[in-house]
């Protein structure tokens, strides 16, 4: 069950320094100097969760037998680290086929709107996830955990006042926020479909059981969205999948080559 295990939470890492990645990009760009600085401190609480999270992964895949490490990832350049690996192994070193993270956390920052709705799918998604995982009978995740819910829990009111903000603010900003809702509304039924790797870990009770929470999630997205008089999609729509088990679009290949530039092109450098 340790690979198991290792893929569930490279799931958690991946989507944490996706998704911290793309806010990052809004540094020095957002709309007013204040939400820039929120922003990017956000970013950087999703780059803390990743770091933690990375951390514990590397532990266990040292912790694995040296066939069952070249097993884990399809990434050749990974398996150079002869004495181990660390975090920076997990992040820098892996190709896009062996991430994990959800479709929704790769997709392009696009207007402010844009930006707004990825981020509040996902952060009434981390409030649910953290909080159902403090009860974790894995101590290192409980712990992860407890932490990660005081940042995301801001995060989530952030994202949700900024929902209602252009909701209920213009008719330009009405219509924007309407249709990155729509846009993105496909890619949120992953958060709560289940990798089989993940099936495995709740059932031993270390994961988080989000398929469990997903009508929990959709009322509290519902009643912002009432708040913000938007239309919230059919809660029975087609949804995209595929990130978990490494499928992902094209856009995770575009952050991979700006995010791993430096490592790969100097790799071990350390400053």
């Amino acid at each position: 069950m340790l690979v198991q295990k290792i893929n569930y939470v490279l799931q958690l890492a991946d989507n944490a320094l996706i998704l911290g990645h793309r806010l990052s990009e809004w540094c020095g760009h957002g709309p007013i100097l204040e939400q820039d600085i929120a922003i990017t401190n956000m970013a950087l609480d999703h780059l803390g969760q990743a770091r933690a999270l990375y951390q514990y992964a590397a532990e266990l895949y040292n912790q694995l037998p040296a066939g069952d490490q070249k097993a884990q990832f399809q990434s050749p350049v990974i398996f150079d680290a002869a004495s181990g690996i660390n975090e920076d192994h997990l992040a820098y070193l892996r190709d896009g086929w062996d991430y994990k993270n959800t479709l929704l956390a790769e997709q392009p920052n696009g207007n402010w709107a844009d930006t707004i709705a990825r981020s509040f799918f996902y952060d009434q998604y981390t409030v649910l996830l953290y909080r159902a995982l403090q009860q974790s009978a894995d101590t290192t995740l409980a712990a992860i955990g407890e932490k990660s819910l005081k940042e995301v829990t801001y995060h989530r009111k952030w994202s949700s006042e900024w929902v209602i903000r252009l909701g209920d603010g213009t008719e330009e900003s009405k219509t924007k926020m309407q249709a990155a809702i729509d846009n993105l509304w496909p890619y949120t039924g992953e958060l709560f479909i289940p990798s089989p790797d993940e099936q495995i870990i709740i059932k031993a009770g270390d994961a988080a059981n989000m398929p469990s929470l997903l009508v929990q999630w959709q009322s509290e997205v519902a009643s912002v969205l009432q708040e913000a008089d938007l239309v919230q999609p059919a809660k029975d729509a087609w949804m995209h999948t595929g990130g978990k088990t490494g499928s992902h679009t094209e856009h995770l290949g575009y952050i991979l080559a700006e995010m791993q530039h430096i490592q790969r092109a100097y790799p071990g450098l350390e400053w």
